[in-house]
């Protein structure tokens, strides 16, 4: 998915991967995170490029260039991400995975280091362990109003794929209206 979406970025911005981070690593502020907020800002970039750039001009998230080198490293966020305080949040994150596979075959996970974007044609949602009790399932709803259970992320004013969330913290919290709400936005990347 990176690979395909870094030869989108030379089409539509006529630079490279490569020419971005190099830009980004002469021109921009230090630290990943003020590089990512400098290329959103400055060169209209968004987030998920803003980001796999940043990290690039910093030789970070090589993984993601890499098909093979994504593969590996792709279990051992998922392992990272649920060690520790939050290892009793994987049975709800393997309930929401198969839920969130279950609605079709083109449904795909690509786990990152702190969440698990579920793509379909672009991102529709994502599974992130919030706290060490609680995982937010984002979900790409444009602007729908947020009504219960839903959470305004404040992401479609920020223009973010994710613009709204629902907290769960348990398998059992993964019912019928959280299940509503995942298909509506599986069925709205079209």
């Amino acid at each position: 998915m990176v690979q395909n979406s870094m030869r989108l970025l030379e089409e539509r911005t006529g630079r490279t991967a490569q020419a971005w981070a190099k830009l980004a690593d002469r021109d921009g502020p230090a630290g990943a995170s003020a590089r990512r907020d400098w290329l959103k800002k400055e060169h209209g970039l968004t987030t998920n490029y803003a980001m796999w750039i940043a990290n690039m001009s910093l030789g970070e998230g090589l993984a993601d260039m890499d098909a093979a080198a994504y593969l590996e490293a792709a279990e051992g966020y998922v392992d990272a991400m649920f060690a520790g305080r939050r290892a009793g949040l994987k049975p709800t994150y393997d309930h929401l995975l198969e839920t969130a596979l279950a609605l079709g075959p083109d449904v795909k996970a690509c786990p990152g280091k702190t969440a698990v974007p579920l793509y379909r044609e672009h991102v529709f949602a994502q599974i992130k362990p919030s706290t060490n009790t609680r995982i937010d399932l984002g979900l790409a709803l444009g602007d729908l109003p947020a009504t219960p259970p839903l959470i305004d992320t404040g992401g479609f004013a920020k223009k973010d794929r994710i613009t709204h969330r629902i907290p769960v913290s348990s398998p059992g919290e993964v019912d019928a209206t959280v299940k509503r709400w995942l298909r509506k936005a599986y069925d709205r990347n079209r």
